[in-house]
């Protein structure tokens, strides 16, 4: 429908609404709503007794029915003498006692505090598009000094957002409390043909002495319980946002879109943080979808939101592919949120969820909740704390899919995004208590866990780790030969000490912009320096210029593993500084003649990606690829020497064979070795 917006931002356009009202033609009192639609709210705050002006009646039939339902104290205005004239003719007989009258609304002949109620179908949204508003404020100042003490302004509006502003902004100032009734279509009433824009009903009152603090509040539906808004900015961000879930809710229930993934969030009704994220995706047309299988939730376990087969697009098509429901809703719980149960969270879900039901679904029809293994999973925070580098962060324990224990740190502006992850293990005084009671569903204690140095969680590190073997490390001519290392990014940790504990006479130097970072590695990721691992504070880009300033050849491998905080960059890792050629030429320098450089790229943008890929092979002879599975990472090998793919690319290679029986037992533990396949991380290498 061309009158919809794009977008929730675009209600707030001055240019939407101009075109709209130009396009709303003949029909555009229906999309205000009719009596049956309305009468629950005007009952509510417009009593039988009062005397009530309809400010530009025009001719709707909303009065008259108003009257005949025992309403017979109403004064009808409007500034056309034509509509004035048409609607006494047509209600002189049978409805005697109902006025019109000719009146200027910005100018009315009425005493003061004359009204007890003021009712508005449209004439706001109408005459605020008059004098770039004036003529609107003219109006609702008229109906401010004809109204009583404790009388209401009644308007039903569209709600435009200059309007809304305009008029809700005067009533704060002038100590008003201010109330929006959001009023949206029952559920299986919705067809191609109808307007999807929920119709609102604003209602400010009069006090005898103006409000010190502002009253803000907006209900849904006629009896929804109003919750409350400190700002006329929240007050307005609501108000878009249920014109966008009603938009939503539209295209939904009309029709289906298997190439796009819409999403929506729940909020807590008393906090207003985020509850419950909602994705909905189509089954693909032509389909084998049985008849009874129209529609499911799928309730998403607790620390599993990264997975990609939750999280990416390609995923959730392979799970509503599985799940073989004409539609399916993928639901997120959110942190900082509490969860009974799974009875719980359908009791909660239930009356959502048939707004965003297929089309031609029977509003009666059971919808079934789907999980895995029956339960919400297991979330527990652990710390948090801010950077002023990178904002909020928390530290969680979740229980993964595979039953195993994990630590997590994440930034929560990207909440989608773990930024470390390591595998937790019961540690070593945890096993002298042993509890016979415990059940599989139970839940190791954070004091009794500790991290898994021989496990590294993120399959681009284990990659990272792999292509070591082409440096040569186990061979003859390499056997005692120390391996060094330049990391840029921390993260928790785990990769840097991998190679400390695990790769023979490995020296590691991590540089880490963010203290915080450090402080996070070394409380809650087990991370614990010495001289074989080294952590420098500061930019990775100057560190780089440093070293290659000091002189050359100083490392046999560089690995960038760092994050772009800059979103609006379709790459998410690493900056895009660090992939300019004047710093990969840098790199270049610092490495050994064997040297190896080792760049996890995370790129959504495949021409982006493509430059990214020239500008590295202008440097180093030799490019290998790697993409990870059901993941956007991939880890670029970078050699300063120009290698025979024949002898590199076979999964079989000797190198692979002897990095793997080097690679030591952990120092610490030694009945512990790595787990990690190195063989297996580097078979599908792809010469660039």
């Amino acid at each position: 429908m061309s009158l919809l917006p794009r977008t929730a931002e675009e209600f707030s356009s001055a240019e939407y609404w101009e075109r709209f009202f130009k396009k709303r033609g003949e029909r555009a009192f229906e999309w205000y709503g009719d009596y049956n639609k309305l009468c629950g709210v005007l009952h509510k705050y417009i009593k039988v007794q009062d005397k009530v002006l309809v400010v530009g009646c025009g001719n709707s039939e909303l009065s008259e029915q108003l009257y005949d339902v025992g309403y017979k104290h109403l004064t009808n205005i409007d500034i056309s003498e034509t509509v004035v004239a048409h609607m006494s003719q047509r209600n002189a007989e049978r409805r005697p006692d109902l006025t019109f009258h000719q009146v200027d609304a910005t100018q009315t002949p009425y005493e003061d505090a004359s009204f007890q109620a003021a009712l508005d179908k449209g004439t706001l949204d109408a005459m605020a598009s008059e004098e770039e508003g004036a003529l609107a404020r003219r109006m609702i100042t008229e109906v401010g000094r004809v109204l009583k003490v404790g009388g209401r302004y009644v308007c039903v509006t569209l709600a435009q957002e200059a309007v809304v502003k305009l008029a809700v902004e005067h009533f704060v100032h002038m100590g008003w409390a201010v109330r929006l009734h959001c009023l949206q279509d029952e559920r299986g009433k919705e067809e191609e043909d109808t307007f999807a824009l929920p119709v609102f009903v604003l209602i400010c009152t009069k006090f005898r002495q103006p409000m010190p603090t502002p009253i803000l509040e907006m209900c849904v539906g006629d009896d929804g319980a109003p919750v409350r808004h400190t700002q006329v900015c929240e007050l307005l961000s609501a108000v878009r946002e249920y014109q966008a879930y009603s938009v939503l809710r539209k295209r939904l229930r009309t029709s289906t879109d298997p190439g796009s993934s819409l999403s929506l969030t729940l909020c807590n009704a008393k906090t207003g943080l985020p509850r419950y994220t909602l994705t909905v995706q189509d089954c693909p047309p032509g389909a084998k979808v049985p008849r009874s299988n129209q529609f499911a939730i799928f309730i998403v376990p607790r620390g599993s939101e990264t997975a990609w087969l939750y999280s990416s697009t390609e995923g959730r098509r392979q799970l509503a592919a599985s799940a073989n429901f004409r539609r399916l809703v993928i639901a997120s719980m959110h942190r900082n949120q509490e969860y009974t149960d799974m009875q719980a969270v359908q009791s909660e879900l239930s009356p959502v969820v048939m707004d965003l039901a297929p089309p031609g679904m029977p509003t009666n029809q059971q919808v079934p909740f789907l999980s895995v293994g029956g339960d919400l999973g297991w979330r527990e925070e652990v710390s948090r704390g801010v950077s002023q580098l990178s904002g909020e962060y928390c530290v969680e324990n979740v229980r993964g899919e595979d039953g195993e224990l994990y630590r997590r740190l994440v930034f929560l502006s990207n909440i989608s995004l773990v930024q470390s992850e390591s595998r937790l293990v019961p540690s070593t005084s945890s096993h002298k208590k042993k509890n016979k009671k415990k059940t599989k569903a139970a839940v190791t204690p954070s004091a009794c866990v500790s991290v898994d140095s021989g496990f590294l969680c993120c399959a681009h590190h284990e990659v990272m780790v792999a292509g070591l073997s082409m440096l040569g490390v186990g061979t003859t001519q390499n056997k005692d030969a120390p391996v060094s290392v330049l990391l840029v990014g921390l993260g928790g940790g785990g990769l840097p000490q991998f190679l400390r504990d695990f790769v023979p006479d490995a020296a590691v130097e991590v540089v880490e912009l963010d203290p915080v970072v450090l402080e996070v590695a070394k409380e809650w990721f087990g991370f614990r320096p010495d001289n074989r691992l080294t952590v420098t504070l500061g930019d990775g880009l100057e560190r780089i210029c440093f070293l290659e300033k000091e002189g050359g050849h100083l490392f046999d491998v560089v690995m960038f593993d760092v994050d772009n905080k800059d979103s609006s960059v379709g790459m998410s890792c690493p900056p895009a500084a660090f992939v300019e050629t004047a710093v990969l030429q840098k790199v270049f320098n610092l490495l050994t003649p064997r040297g190896l450089f080792i760049l996890n790229l995370v790129c959504r943008d495949p021409v982006l990606r493509t430059d990214v890929l020239e500008r590295v092979k202008s440097v180093f002879p030799t490019v290998l690829s790697r993409k990870i599975a059901e993941e956007i990472n991939e880890v670029l090998l970078c050699s300063r020497e120009e290698k025979n793919a024949a002898h590199i690319l076979p999964s079989s290679s000797q190198a692979a064979k002897n990095f793997q029986s080097m690679l030591s037992c952990d120092r610490t533990e030694p009945k512990r070795r790595p787990l990690i396949d190195i063989a297996e991380m580097i078979k599908d290498l792809k010469l660039e």
